[in-house]
């Protein structure tokens, strides 16, 4: 009888035993559970915080942000920019110059590769037009030096090989340029500027704004011709018809005053002739 006692007692507390175990074991691991979750947690609001930071440092646009950006007839924002030729000042660094100011989505893409060999191909045409032309993505400089050079050492398009680009690029990491234009548009995407295309005349002001989608690429022939015809206008006073090309005829500005639109109808000047009195054509050539 003592014996099976001593034996019930034993089981007891080896029964009372593994019970305090798998208790102490369960109540352990329910202290790490929850020093696991606060350590997610903690994580999380870490990871959190510090995307906030980067991008107020990269100067992420959100949906839904207003763009701003400057408009036709305004001076153009200045700047001071790290470029592939350079540090650059603007305006002051193009004082008395056109300048074709153009943004692109990034570095090693096939559409930005085809803009900027045109672009390069043309850049003494522009040159002789007294324009300057600076392109700008949200790329470093390490990006745009490596790109240009594997345009120059492998890429060959339409006849165009070994093409070195020679205009400066800004690297706009932190996209300080391109917020001032107003470049990221975030329902295009938050990260990449559009195809942007701003006209700057000779006193710093935009005389033109030309937005593309990311997708599709710029006519390049088309951005020559329209300052061409806006160099037309500044030096005759004169407008450019639909689809103008040099050599085309001419608008005469239209009369202000009923005296003014008889007088025009009615003189027989040399070179000019009136479909009615408010549009009167100067011939070219």
């Amino acid at each position: 009888m003592m014996d099976e006692k001593k034996d019930t007692k034993k089981y007891l507390e080896e029964q009372f035993k593994d019970m305090r175990k798998y208790i102490s074991r369960n109540i352990k691991d329910l202290e790490l559970e929850k020093e696991f979750d606060k350590q997610v947690k903690d994580i999380n609001e870490y990871l959190d915080t510090s995307m906030k930071k980067l991008k107020a440092g990269m100067g992420e646009i959100s949906p839904g942000e207003p763009v701003t950006m400057p408009l036709i007839g305004d001076s153009a924002p200045s700047f001071t920019a790290v470029t592939t030729a350079g540090e650059i000042n603007f305006p002051k660094d193009y004082k008395g110059k056109w300048v074709i100011l153009f943004s692109h989505p990034a570095d090693f893409t096939p559409v930005c590769t085809t803009e900027f060999m045109t672009f390069a191909s043309m850049q003494d045409e522009f040159k002789a037009l007294n324009a300057e032309l600076l392109g700008l993505s949200i790329d470093s400089i390490y990006a745009h030096i490596a790109w240009l050079r594997t345009i120059k050492e492998k890429i060959e398009y339409k006849g165009m090989k070994d093409v070195e680009i020679t205009f400066p690029v800004i690297a706009d990491l932190k996209m300080d340029v391109a917020k001032k234009f107003g470049m990221v548009q975030p329902n295009a995407s938050d990260t990449q500027a559009v195809r942007a295309v701003f006209m700057i005349d000779p006193k710093a002001k935009i005389r033109a704004i030309v937005y593309y989608p990311l997708s599709n690429g710029r006519n390049m022939d088309e951005i020559k011709r329209l300052l061409l015809a806006m160099q037309k206008s500044d030096a005759e006073n004169v407008a450019t018809p639909a689809n103008w090309q040099p050599g085309d005829d001419v608008i005469i500005p239209p009369p202000g005053s009923c005296g003014t639109a008889k007088q025009r109808v009615e003189s027989e000047e040399e070179g000019k002739y009136c479909l009615d009195w408010f549009m009167c054509f100067k011939k070219q050539g």
